[in-house]
């Protein structure tokens, strides 16, 4: 078998990679030596994510995570631009493995009280902010009421929530009841309340769900925000994937929080704060409870 023939036959392993709202935006295209990482359109958020910032972390940590399966493999193939991925004289330089790539969690849930170990952001990668979490509590109220009470957002959301099982999608991609951590009461009257949108939101729904989220921040909790070093999305995202493996290695889950960086008034008072452009904003911790595994294409 060739190179791209052993890749192609790991792609599962390959489309472990994160993305916002779980929409798997990648699309590889296989050629006899080098493989087209192209974009499915369809699978990118242009209201919620307008400059396209997630789109490009998305696909970078997949180029990240195809780079990792490969070195683990045994293959010799590194990153070109387009991106692509192509053969190369030495196998790519990296201490994680297909098990890291596996073992990374997203979990939404209750984390244990506590920072994270100052050792432990010793060990990250430069570029990155740590910030107590009960400091955004507030701001992620008025994110989340910017989420909700945006109509093109909140339609991109509905659109890639999989809230009942009996959804046609719940084991292929998009956000699950289950990945999100509601309850059968919760995700039905949010599954309501945006099937029903218009009347909602003049009834204040924005409002009501972003209060329901307050409590999330409200413990001594870590966050931490990854900054723009002069690099392209890609790029970033190749710099997050190895963050959140890291983070994993040492038994820690991440949680993003993207809204804080796409709602105007929230971004500009963040970047105001960290001293820079943050293209990741994201809670760390150890959850109380193994998160639910997110499902795949």
């Amino acid at each position: 078998m060739t190179w791209v023939e052993q890749l192609r036959a790991h792609e599962a392993t390959c489309r472990r990679a994160p993305s916002a709202h779980n929409t798997q935006p990648w699309l590889p295209e296989y050629h006899a030596d080098e493989i087209v990482i192209n974009v499915d359109q369809s699978r990118s958020l242009p209201d919620s994510d307008p400059t396209g910032r997630d789109l490009g972390l998305g696909i970078g940590a997949f180029v990240e995570t195809c780079l990792i399966v490969a070195a683990d493999l045994g293959l010799n193939v590194t990153a070109a631009p387009g991106p692509r991925l192509v053969a190369a004289p030495h196998r790519y330089p990296t201490p994680f493995r297909i098990v890291d790539i596996e073992s990374r969690r997203v979990a939404r849930g209750r984390y244990a009280n506590g920072p994270v170990d100052p050792a432990v952001l010793a060990d990250l990668e430069p570029g990155l902010v740590h910030l107590p979490a009960q400091d955004l509590a507030r701001e992620l109220v008025v994110a989340d009421r910017w989420l909700f009470g945006t109509p093109a957002v909140a339609a991109e959301l509905r659109d890639w929530l999989r809230l009942d099982p009996r959804h046609p999608r719940y084991h292929l991609d998009g956000l699950t009841d289950r990945a999100l951590v509601l309850s059968r009461f919760e995700a039905r009257f949010l599954a309501a309340s945006l099937r029903a949108y218009p009347v909602t939101r003049r009834l204040g729904l924005a409002a009501l769900l972003a209060v329901s989220g307050r409590s999330l921040l409200r413990y001594d909790g870590s966050i931490l925000v990854m900054l723009a070093n002069g690099d392209d999305h890609i790029a970033a995202g190749r710099r997050l994937l190895r963050t959140w493996l890291a983070l994993a290695r040492h038994g820690l889950a991440v949680h993003p929080l993207s809204q804080l960086i796409d709602c105007p008034v929230t971004a500009a008072r963040l970047a105001e704060r960290v001293g820079g452009q943050p293209l990741a904003l994201f809670r760390v911790g150890r959850p109380l409870a193994e998160p639910t595994r997110s499902a795949r294409l």
